[in-house]
């Protein structure tokens, strides 16, 4: 009985064993044993010159095609930060733009060089200003901006987190405290010129980022101001200002959208523009700018789009012309085996 068993028992053991290893064995497939259908392209010269002109023949006409959308747009870029400050206050800047018993008001003209046609859009630059420092970037709480539930998560906006008596900033962190606050106010022949505000923010921020249901609260009351204001009874999703700063900028120079005229701007024009020079870049060497202008297809003027176009466009068609002279000055046949290196070596000796 005894050996009946355990001769049952040892069967049952090997059975399991058998499955077990069988179990283990990976699944056949042509995929893990690399037979799947591959194209493997011959690299002929007659292919690598044809794709070398293809690529120059389709390359430099958009390039022109871009240099000549961008020589067409017309372009006003104004610097005002140094010339906004009063001659008493030229050796002390700082001291200047801190102080709230100053006049920050400034007047500026140009004249337009040739007609604008609507929409004019108006963007402030900044340079030296690196939005892109890793404490900067870090210094917001997108749950806060996104609803009223997460108005307390200011965990990573120090150290504009919350009030001296523990109350939640909103927005806060250091992007949203350091808000652009400086005003422009267009005339022509002393008629205002009005700026909308319309969409110059993007639709996906509005709606995605940025909640209806979340108001500023606390925000810019310490005793340490860092820019602009923001009105406590409009919410944040349209707070365009705030939405178009908040998208950080990857370089220290860089361009954002202030608003728009929507009306022509004929040629010799002269525009006035009252400034309010309110925000410090005096404190690390920076520039500001006014620039005002037109767009086509392609976005603003821009000249390095065009240019790489027909860089890259005439680097094609001259390796096209390299490799068409070396083809037929020395051409030899494809896959001639006497080009390996032991039939160039038979002894298998380097030279």
């Amino acid at each position: 009985m005894k050996g009946a068993t355990s001769v049952g028992g040892g069967g049952k053991d090997d059975s399991s064993a058998a499955v077990s290893t069988k179990s283990n064995k990976p699944k056949y497939s042509r995929f893990s044993q690399q037979e799947l259908s591959a194209w493997k392209p011959i690299l002929t010269p007659g292919w690598v010159i044809s794709s070398f002109i293809v690529i120059g023949v389709v390359f430099i006409p958009i390039g022109l095609a871009s240099l000549f959308a961008s020589e067409h747009l017309v372009e006003i870029v104004e610097r005002y930060d140094t010339d906004c400050i009063p001659l008493a206050y030229r050796n002390n800047s700082l001291h200047y733009i801190q102080t709230s018993e100053t006049n920050k008001t400034c007047t500026r003209t140009f004249n337009v060089p040739k007609h604008m046609k609507s929409p004019v859009f108006i963007y402030y630059e900044l340079d030296n200003y690196h939005q892109n420092h890793r404490r900067y970037v870090k210094s917001r709480s997108d749950a806060q901006l996104r609803g009223k539930a997460s108005e307390s998560a200011t965990d990573t906006c120090k150290p504009e987190a919350v009030t001296s008596n523990g109350q939640p900033i909103v927005p806060c962190g250091l992007v949203a405290w350091s808000l652009f606050n400086d005003t422009y106010r267009f005339s022509v022949k002393n008629e205002v010129l009005d700026v909308s505000k319309k969409n110059i923010a993007w639709k996906s921020d509005q709606e995605n980022k940025f909640g209806s249901d979340v108001y500023p609260k606390n925000f810019q009351s310490g005793s340490l101001i860092g820019g602009g204001k923001l009105n406590s009874s409009i919410p944040l999703s349209e707070q365009v200002d705030l939405i178009v700063w908040m998208r950080t900028a990857a370089l220290p120079t860089f361009r954002k959208l202030y608003g728009k005229i929507e009306r022509d701007l004929p040629a010799n024009t002269t525009v006035t523009v009252i400034i309010q020079n309110n925000y410090n870049i005096y404190s690390f060497g920076g520039k500001k700018k006014l620039v005002l202008s037109t767009t086509s297809c392609l976005g603003g003027k821009d000249n390095f789009l065009g240019g790489a176009y027909l860089f890259v466009g005439g680097l094609c068609l001259f390796f096209a012309v390299c490799f068409i002279l070396v083809y037929v000055l020395r051409p030899r046949p494809i896959g001639d085996p006497s080009y390996l290196s032991w039939n160039r070596n038979p002894g298998g000796y380097v030279n």
